[in-house]
């Protein structure tokens, strides 16, 4: 009768046991189901990503397209639109500024206060139609200006300077594109590309002297105030010859106290007041970000 009572007591054991193993491992896996698994490299991202509804700006201007925004001290990314920021466009006028660069560098214009004589061609909008300089050229954002300035480079060290600085896709074409392969020719970069691009140029990591570098950061400061400085140049394809779609940038990088922010927004452009936009969109994101 004993040995039948403690038979009896194993075999409820027994079951206990199994009850709670089968437990164990269902917890487990709800557990494994929930939580996120922490790698060298997801915990990297976590460190340099944050996430911000910069949707609702878009949306409130009724505007399609994309911004990218770097903390260089926080080392933290903030975007909208990830896929477009991972896409490549026409870089426009933001070409601008490596043009600058390159001319500057090769000395096919001295300094920023020398002068080009207009050619007499009316164009849009009007405030180009007239003798400027390097800064003025930069400022109202003259094509003719600085499609001078590429000619003078000349489509040989063009191409060498746009390779060695790693420039988007870097293809400029023919020698016949040398005056607009940064308006609708093959010339082609993406947001992200844009932020390494200036990255660079603040941090003087570009293959061009320190004078150079000076004068370019001196040319494109567009906003100065006490408390922050904004460098940048906007950009627009196809305003002129019906190229479709219509791109809009802006990019920059803003400097405030010991941080400086990177940007690039890229935005369709559908009527002439989407361009205003390019600038709204990115001063109502870094107001998100408390900058």
């Amino acid at each position: 009768m004993r040995s039948k009572i403690l038979r009896v007591l194993n075999r409820f054991r027994s079951s206990i046991a199994l009850c709670c193993t089968v437990a164990i491992v269902l917890y487990s896996s709800q557990v494994a189901l929930t939580t996120p698994i922490i790698t060298a490299e997801s915990s990297t991202l976590v460190s340099s990503a944050k996430t911000i509804d910069f949707r609702k700006h878009f949306q409130a201007l009724q505007i399609d397209g994309s911004i990218l925004i770097y903390d260089a001290n926080g080392n933290r990314t903030y975007q909208y639109n990830p896929q477009r920021n991972q896409t490549a466009f026409l870089p426009a006028s933001t070409f601008k500024i490596l043009n600058a660069l390159i001319s500057l560098e090769t000395k096919v214009i001295p300094d920023e206060l020398a002068i080009l004589t207009w050619d007499g061609i009316a164009r849009q909008p009007p405030e180009w139609n007239r003798d400027l300089n390097l800064k003025e050229g930069m400022k109202l954002s003259a094509v003719w200006f600085y499609q001078v300035l590429a000619r003078r480079v000349g489509h040989e060290q063009m191409q060498k300077w746009v390779t060695q600085v790693g420039y988007g896709n870097h293809q400029i074409g023919d020698k016949e594109d040398i005056d607009n392969f940064w308006l609708r020719g093959k010339l082609r970069i993406t947001p992200q590309a844009q932020i390494q691009f200036l990255r660079r140029l603040y941090n003087g990591d570009l293959p061009f002297s320190k004078r150079s570098i000076a004068i370019v950061k001196d040319i494109t400061i567009v906003e100065q105030t006490p408390d922050y400085t904004i460098r940048g140049k906007t950009g627009f394809t196809g305003f002129d010859d019906g190229i479709k779609p219509q791109i809009g940038w802006y990019v920059g990088y803003l400097e405030k106290g010991k941080n400086v922010y990177f940007f690039a927004t890229n935005i369709d452009i559908r009527t002439q007041t989407d361009l205003a936009a390019r600038k709204e969109l990115t001063r109502r994101c870094f107001r998100d970000l408390g900058v």
